[in-house]
């Protein structure tokens, strides 16, 4: 076997009990956690170039919850595998489109609704959003107009993101992504000429009005749509070095990249940091198999990832929250990084934004395929049942 092959296949076979899921789970969990862990520490302490002689400790705890902004790459590239992925598997189906709508729409809004009310009462608590004009038009974060935007995706285009959560700007993305991933494929699929070109139309529309960088992310996502249809043979040394290469490029744009936002200068280093992971993950395609470890890191990855899209929504929120707790209860909101004590309190805190998210994903999340066979029965007319012959009797 060759070290590297890649071979095109027309259906996503990506199963429960491969190496490919356990590392897509594991991937999205840390990724998750490392997003709330980041915000975390630069919330409540100093900024690492703000300190003459950062300790050793802290010097550690500043790189390695350093790796956000890689962390929203890999969100994009593996919603691209998995979104992406699944509408390629049903295009030219009967109702496809509208299903995978549904699909899109239960699973932003079943997370984002609850966490959005919730956001009013700790703004409500923090004294944040009694200082916001009411009313659907009034401008500010907590302002009706805000709270609906954020629903559709309009965030950091036409409004604030809400109660200054301000992870909320990568959904502005996804849903567009959601959006504009259908149109480019109804392009090649569509039902005659005249719907293939009024779909190239809307496409061309979309990317006139949104923002240049977020145009040109969509290639990270769609990245990951194509990967889904590739399968990678390897050896076992290859797919090593591939890990090896994916950690060290990361380490090195952690380092010397643009970590801030995403850029147009930013995105060649994010597209030579997702490469290797991509190629990665298609290269995992083999069982999991009879090894105990493995089989307890799975677990691990999966309760990790199944809560992450709540806790990437919830963290700052309740990040607030506890710098209001900090300053009203103990008068400070900021830690000290040469105490080893308020490492503690840092880790504790990072507990309590992991532990609040499993409860909110306990309540709502958990409950999106519930929500979304609801919304299917009552959008989705069912399909008419074929008509009995009527056989009259003879008397």
């Amino acid at each position: 076997m060759r070290a590297l092959s890649f071979h095109w296949q027309r259906q996503s076979q990506l199963s429960e009990d491969s190496m490919q899921s356990l590392l897509m789970n594991l991937l999205r969990g840390v990724a998750s956690l490392q997003v709330a862990a980041a915000h975390l520490r630069a919330e409540i302490y100093p900024g690492l170039r703000n300190l003459d002689e950062p300790g050793i400790a802290y010097m550690a705890l500043a790189f390695f919850t350093g790796f956000a902004h890689q962390a929203v790459m890999v969100f994009f590239l593996i919603s691209g595998w998995l979104v992406g992925g699944s509408l390629l598997n049903k295009i030219g189906q009967p109702r496809a489109l509208r299903s995978y709508a549904i699909d899109r729409a239960t699973r932003l809004w079943t997370v984002l609704v609850p966490t959005l009310v919730m956001m009013i009462g700790i703004g409500l608590i923090t004294g944040a959003a009694t200082t916001e004009p009411a009313g659907f038009g009034a401008p500010g974060e907590f302002s009706a107009g805000t709270f609906v935007g954020n629903l559709l995706g309009l965030q950091t285009i036409v409004v604030d993101r809400f109660g200054g959560n301000y992870p909320l700007w990568s959904l502005a993305n996804e849903t567009w992504y959601y959006i504009q991933f259908p149109l480019l494929l109804l392009i090649f699929t569509g039902r005659g000429l005249l719907q293939q070109a009024a779909c190239a139309a809307l496409l061309a529309l979309t990317f006139a009005w949104l923002p240049y960088v977020m145009n040109l992310y969509f290639g990270i996502w769609l990245l990951g749509a194509a990967f889904s249809r590739i399968r990678v043979e390897s050896t076992f040394a290859t797919r090593m070095l591939l890990l090896l290469i994916a950690v060290g490029v990361s380490v090195y744009y952690r380092i010397n990249g643009v970590n801030d936002d995403i850029l147009p200068e930013s995105f060649g280093q994010d597209l030579i940091c997702t490469l290797p992971v991509v190629v990665l993950l298609a290269a995992m395609h083999q069982p999991i198999g009879p090894s105990v470890f493995l089989q307890r890191v799975g677990t691990f990855g999966k309760w990790l990832s199944e809560f992450s899209f709540t806790l990437y929504v919830l963290h700052i929120p309740v990040i607030f929250l506890l710098q209001h707790i900090g300053a009203t209860q103990f008068g400070r909101t900021q830690l000290d990084p040469a105490k080893a004590s308020d490492f503690a309190v840092y880790f504790a805190m990072l507990a309590i934004l992991m532990g609040t998210s499993y409860l909110s994903y306990l309540l709502f999340e958990r409950n999106t395929y519930r929500v979304r066979r609801f919304a299917k029965r009552l959008l989705l007319p069912s399909a008419p049942k074929p008509a009995r012959p009527i056989i009259f009797s003879a008397d």
